[in-house]
């Protein structure tokens, strides 16, 4: 990591810094292991002792409730913390940050916004062929402009719509998902594989053509209620997937390709699945060769609520340990990187900087899979670490 992905305080925190309720965790040296903590004014409590995992505390029926009432051991400020966080120059013996979620499933939903939308039809139809992907994009643009932010999925209008681009050979399995009834829900990553900020993303070095999107995810409980929110990327491999919809494990799934993070912000007073909606996320690229790409997420402007996702999720299964669920992006990069017309694809040392007022920001540097940290701690490590700890 460089100094490009170094996390001041206030530029990870939200807007109103430790107003919320905000819970992280933590690995722990010194238990030789992770801890849940909340961030109180600017400092780290654990609070392993009351809630052995995160899951625990999002079960609990007043989560925020729950976390303030919760004690602990403080483990050092936020800011040292943070600091010790990027592992090229990381302390062991010292504390350093992780997702803020751990049992949850981790799951995400695609397509929910008219933007990214458009830009699985030209990936679909050009099989992962940037060149043929800037025709036909135009061309697609040309076809259906920006009506379909204006179209609920499965209403009538989305049948019409249907029926028009079915007419014209536009149709096509993203367009199903994204203004037909049914949602694309699918598992990004393994349960405890989800990288937290201040470390390396990875796309696998076979990728040519990938990119980061930006997300707000949502924390469920195994009831199916929202208990709050953080920040995801999604990292996508536009080449895979472009070659088949059916490669989506291989385009979504690999080593720290879901991020996760700063901190997970339980509803509270502060805080609201309102704010949600209304949430824009904000997405920075810096590349190591000067380059430099800006976007904006506008929650507004998804095509299913939050709670509809939500709904679909829990529609036909359960999940004891609740679910993370990442609720898509309407940011597509296709902006030229080095040759006009080959759009964007990240390079070995992008800084990917996503951000919200009310969640804080993520921070992670692109680095080739093989070379991000290995995923070693698994649901058996954790079970045995707790159980060691008397924590289970």
């Amino acid at each position: 990591m460089d100094a490009r992905t170094t996390q001041s305080l206030e530029d990870t925190l939200p807007r109103d810094g430790c107003a919320g309720t905000l819970v992280g965790r933590v690995w722990d040296p010194a238990v030789q292991g992770p801890s849940p903590v909340l961030v109180r004014d600017g400092v780290v409590v654990d609070v392993s002792g009351t809630f052995a995992t995160v899951r625990d505390l999002c079960e609990q029926p007043d989560p925020a409730a729950a976390a303030a009432a919760a004690t602990g051991p403080t483990l050092g400020g936020l800011a040292d913390v943070l600091a010790n966080t990027p592992p090229d120059n990381r302390d062991p013996g010292r504390p350093w940050l992780l997702a803020p979620v751990d049992l949850q499933t981790l799951k995400a939903a695609g397509v929910t916004f008219a933007v990214s939308m458009v830009e699985r039809v030209i990936e679909e139809r050009v099989r992962g062929d940037v060149e043929a992907a800037s025709r036909m994009r135009g061309q697609i643009l040309a076809e259906i402009g920006t009506d379909l932010e204006q179209v609920r999925p499965g209403s009538p209008e989305a049948e019409r719509l249907r029926a028009f681009l079915s007419e014209r050979g536009l149709w096509s399995q993203y367009l199903e998902v994204g203004v037909g009834p049914d949602a694309e829900i699918f598992t990004k990553a393994p349960t405890l594989a989800a990288v937290g900020t201040s470390v390396p993303v990875g796309v696998p070095a076979t990728s040519t053509w990938n990119n980061p999107e930006p997300e707000v995810a949502l924390a469920v409980s195994s009831s199916g209620t929202v208990v709050g929110a953080t920040l995801g990327n999604d990292v996508n491999l536009r080449d895979v997937e472009g070659r088949s919809a059916l490669l989506l494990p291989q385009a979504k799934d690999n080593n720290a390709s879901c991020a996760l993070g700063p901190l997970l912000r339980i509803f509270d007073d502060t805080f609201h699945l309102d704010a949600v909606r209304a949430m824009s996320v904000a997405l920075r690229i810096d590349g190591p060769d000067g380059f430099c790409l800006d976007g904006v997420s506008e929650m507004s402007r998804i095509s299913r609520d939050p709670l509809d996702l939500v709904a679909q999720l829990h529609a036909s299964h359960q999940y004891p340990d609740g679910a993370v669920l990442m609720l898509g992006t309407m940011f597509a990069p296709v902006v030229d990187r080095d040759v006009a017309g080959m759009g964007f694809t990240h390079k070995q040392g992008d800084v990917v900087r996503i951000s919200a007022d009310e969640l804080g920001s993520l921070v992670n540097q692109v680095r080739h899979c093989g070379t991000c940290e290995p995923w070693s701690f698994g649901i058996r490590a954790l079970m045995g670490n707790l159980s060691a700890r008397n924590l289970i």
